[in-house]
């Protein structure tokens, strides 16, 4: 069993655009946008922060009150959509409950949609004609690139069909020449469908949703899941003691693929700078 380390593969990612930023005098602009004060969205916000210093990067931080209306943030998105310095503009998710999510992630202009979550940048990862990877999907395909796990021909299965992850993790994957399988909530016979899979991507965000008995000898074992156990320790979907024992490579959680979501949103923006000043 190979343990596949996120923070190994980010950390060379994070170089690399590092790199080229230093050395062709590049300034990156990535804005974030925090509504209220979520404490996992406030620990993401500054490892954002954090990610955008160590790669060259300008960033600022909006952090708004809890009590923030939809006009007040739509007019700061419309600012930074005109904002010659902000090359991607990044609002974390989950808001407050009395926002719109959909109408703040459309206000976002696609030039500086950095996360990929709009409908326009949607439609062109499912067409596989896209700018901006979604970032966590592009960070495990990262990781499978790294380890030199091939796709091509593989049945995998993508538990999950969420906006964010299930759904583009299912399209990198077909455009990597994979066959797919979709699960979520409402599939009979689960059990009997990962355990075909040579790789298995588990993105439900529930502990155990993955155990030994559903994987089969040698599986690519991806654990996209962030919980919280009745300790406050982070833990994935998957039982990782008792399915690293059959996998051939596996995530852990923490140090798996989180540390891959911020690398690729660095490497969103530095391609939305590029393209903003049409550098080739």
């Amino acid at each position: 069993m190979t343990l596949i380390d996120g923070k190994t593969v980010a950390a060379a990612v994070k170089d690399r655009i590092a790199e080229e930023v230093k050395e062709n005098g590049y300034t990156p602009g990535l804005a974030v946008i925090i509504v209220g004060n979520d404490p996992a969205s406030r620990v993401y916000v500054n490892n954002k922060k954090k990610a955008c210093e160590y790669c060259g990067f300008h960033s600022e931080e909006y952090a708004l009150a809890e009590n923030t209306t939809q006009g007040e943030l739509i007019a700061l998105i419309e600012k930074l959509n005109c904002d010659e310095k902000i090359d991607g503009i990044l609002c974390q998710l989950p808001l407050p409950k009395h926002l719109d999510e959909k109408a703040v992630i459309e206000a976002i202009s696609p030039a500086k949609d950095v996360d990929a979550f709009c409908e326009a940048d949607v439609g062109k990862v499912m067409i596989g004609n896209y700018t901006f990877s979604p970032c966590t999907p592009a960070g495990v395909m990262e990781l499978l690139k790294f380890y030199n796990i091939d796709v091509s021909g593989k049945n995998a299965v993508v538990i999950g069909r969420s906006n964010i992850v299930g759904k583009p993790m299912a399209m990198l994957l077909l455009h990597a020449n994979a066959t797919v399988t979709i699960c979520h909530s409402k599939t009979q016979n689960l059990k009997e469908i990962c355990r075909g899979a040579d790789i298995v991507v588990s993105a439900v965000g529930r502990i155990g949703a993955v155990t030994a008995d559903m994987v089969k000898e040698g599986a690519v074992v991806i654990d996209v899941g962030i919980n919280r156990n009745a300790e406050g320790k982070l833990q994935g979907d998957v039982d990782f003691e008792n399915v690293k024992e059959k996998a051939s490579f596996i995530t852990p959680v923490p140090g798996g693929v989180g540390p891959m979501t911020i690398a690729v949103l660095m490497q969103n923006t530095l391609k939305a700078y590029k393209s903003n000043k049409k550098i080739k």
